[in-house]
C-alpha cells in the first residue's frame, strides 16, 4: 500500500502556512490555514475539502515540499466527496484505462513520452526533435494518470503509476523527455510523494526545447512579437522548470508580457473549474485571464497545455489574440512554421 509523506508537525510549525493562505480560490488566514491543514490530516471534515478547486497551487506554495494538495486529494477521496459527478468521474477512468495497445517508435535510451494525446503527435517533428525521434511512445499504457487528482481519484494512480513506471523500466529507457506538465509532475512529485521508485531521469519539455534551441542559435530569427504566457494548472508541480519560459523568450526573440496573473498568481483556464463548480466559476476565470492579456498588450496567448489551448483559443481571437503553442512558436523562430498557420 503507498503511503503519502506528509508530515503535521511541519504544518503546525509552519510561520506563514502559504498552502493555504496564498490560495487564490480561497480566503483563508494564517491560523485557520494551520488549522485546517491539521484537521485535514487527522481525519476530520474540513471546508478546504468541500471548498477546494483543485488548482494544484498549494503544491508549489508549500516551500517544504509537503504535499498538502495530495494530502486533501486523498482525504476527499477517502469521505467521498465527490469533485464531479460520478458519471464523467467514471468516463474519465475508463479513458484512461490501459488497453495493452500503443505506439513506440525506435525506443532507444533517451525517448519523448506523449501520454495519450495524439495532438502532440503533430507537434513533434522537424530540427528541433530530430535529435530524439523517432525514439517515442504514445498510448494510454503510457499515461500518467495525474488527471486524476482533478476527480478527487488517488486511487487510480496510485494503482497505474506504478505499472506505467515499470513499463519504461522494461523498455530499458534512461531519460523521459515528459511533453506535458502532468507527465512530469508524475515523475518528478507525485512519485517521489508516495516513494515509488522512478528508475530515469525525468526532462520536462522546457528544457529540452531550450538546449534544441541554442543547439540552432545560428537558424533563429527573433520574431518581435508580444505573448502572454497561459499557465496551467498542471505546471504548480513543475514550478522549478517554469523559468525556462522567459529563457526561451529570450532565445527567439519574444518579448514576454509582464501580467497581473502571472508566476505564482497564475490563474487556470477555467475549463476543469466549470466541470466542477459550474460556468460562472469558468467564466469568471476566464475573462480575467483574457482582459489582463488584452490590458497588457499581448498579440499572442502562449500556451503549453493543449487543454488550456482548447478551451481559450477561440475565446482568445474574439478579443484579437492569436493562440499559439509553445512548440509552435519555437518552429516559428527557427523558420518552420510561418507565422500565418498559427
Amino acid at each position: 500500500m503507498l503511503s503519502l509523506k506528509f508530515n503535521v508537525n511541519v504544518c503546525k510549525n509552519c510561520p506563514t502556512s502559504d498552502c493555504l493562505v496564498k490560495c487564490q480560490y480561497m480566503n483563508i488566514d494564517k491560523d485557520t490555514a494551520r488549522e485546517q491543514m491539521v484537521k485535514i490530516y487527522n481525519g476530520e471534515d474540513s471546508f478546504v475539502l468541500h471548498d477546494c478547486v483543485t488548482c494544484y497551487a498549494c503544491e508549489e506554495y508549500c516551500r517544504r515540499g509537503n504535499n498538502p494538495f495530495y494530502l486533501i486529494t486523498e482525504r476527499r477521496e477517502e469521505k467521498g466527496i465527490l469533485t464531479t459527478p460520478r458519471a464523467i468521474t467514471n468516463q474519465w477512468v475508463n479513458i484512461g484505462e490501459p488497453t495493452g495497445k500503443y505506439r513506440l517508435g525506435d525506443v532507444k535510451g533517451r525517448v519523448l513520452s506523449l501520454g495519450f494525446m495524439p495532438e502532440l503527435l503533430q507537434l513533434v517533428k522537424g530540427r528541433l526533435f530530430e535529435d530524439v525521434m523517432p525514439s517515442y511512445l504514445f498510448g494510454n499504457d503510457f499515461f500518467c494518470n495525474v488527471v486524476f487528482i482533478h476527480f478527487a481519484k488517488t486511487s487510480i494512480i496510485k494503482e497505474r503509476l506504478p505499472v506505467v513506471i515499470d513499463k519504461y523500466r522494461n523498455l530499458g529507457v534512461k531519460e523521459v523527455i515528459c511533453m506535458h506538465d502532468e507527465c512530469y509532475g508524475a515523475f518528478a512529485s507525485l512519485a517521489p510523494a508516495y516513494g515509488i521508485e522512478v528508475p530515469f531521469t525525468p526532462i520536462h519539455y522546457f528544457e529540452y526545447l531550450y538546449d534544441r534551441l541554442k543547439a540552432l542559435s545560428d537558424v533563429i530569427t527573433p520574431l518581435n512579437i508580444t505573448v502572454a504566457y497561459q499557465r496551467p494548472c498542471s505546471a504548480r508541480l513543475s514550478a522549478d522548470k517554469q523559468h525556462y519560459v522567459r529563457d526561451i523568450m529570450e532565445l527567439i526573440g519574444v518579448d514576454l508580457v509582464h501580467r497581473e496573473y502571472e508566476d505564482e498568481n497564475a490563474l487556470c483556464c477555467g475549463e476543469v473549474m466549470g466541470w466542477l463548480y459550474g460556468y460562472d466559476l469558468k467564466y469568471d476565470l476566464q475573462k480575467r485571464n483574457i482582459d489582463d492579456m488584452v490590458k497588457n498588450g499581448a498579440d499572442y496567448c502562449l500556451f503549453n497545455c493543449n487543454a488550456c489551448q482548447n478551451a481559450l483559443s477561440e475565446k482568445v481571437a474574439k478579443r484579437g489574440i492569436k493562440s499559439v503553442h509553445m512548440i509552435d512558436l519555437c518552429r516559428m523562430a527557427i523558420g518552420e512554421k510561418p507565422e500565418m498557420e498559427v
